[in-house]
């Protein structure tokens, strides 16, 4: 029997799927567990400043998870790059009738993707939730 193991963008999209798992149960243990321990983190949440080190990232979800006015999030079109022992995952995030670009940092940790940066913000428009059919780069 053979045992398949997932490639590095599979696995680093797990893990940005427990993020938004983790977001939308407003499951703080969870979302403390999906962040690194051993590299600097920050966070940019939409319209604030930029959260660096692990006690404000982590105090921010907290909070917000924690909130009775915690959003309800879905996440769609994920897609991840992998560099080496970092990678990203660009999405949208959908909070009600608004569409957020994201974007999520990973880093490899002792064999784990562990998030090192979230940033969303909105987009300009709300139908820019596909992927154009030609990227600008070809």
């Amino acid at each position: 029997m053979f045992t398949v193991t997932p490639s590095p963008e599979t696995a680093v999209l797990a893990a940005n799927r427990a993020f938004y798992d983790a977001f939308a149960g407003r499951k703080a243990d969870d979302m403390t567990r999906i962040w690194a321990r051993e590299h600097m983190i920050g966070c940019i949440h939409p319209g604030r400043i930029a959260l660096h080190g692990r006690d404000a990232v982590i105090g921010s979800w907290c909070a917000i998870l924690e909130s009775l006015d915690a959003p309800d999030i879905q996440c769609t079109d994920a897609t991840a790059v992998v560099v080496g022992d970092a990678a990203f995952v660009t999405c949208v995030e959908h909070i009600g009738d608004a569409r957020l670009a994201a974007t999520n940092i990973f880093a490899l940790e002792r064999g784990e993707w562990r998030m090192v940066h979230h940033h969303a913000g909105p987009l300009a428009y709300a139908g820019e939730s596909r992927r154009p059919a030609v990227s600008p780069l070809n």
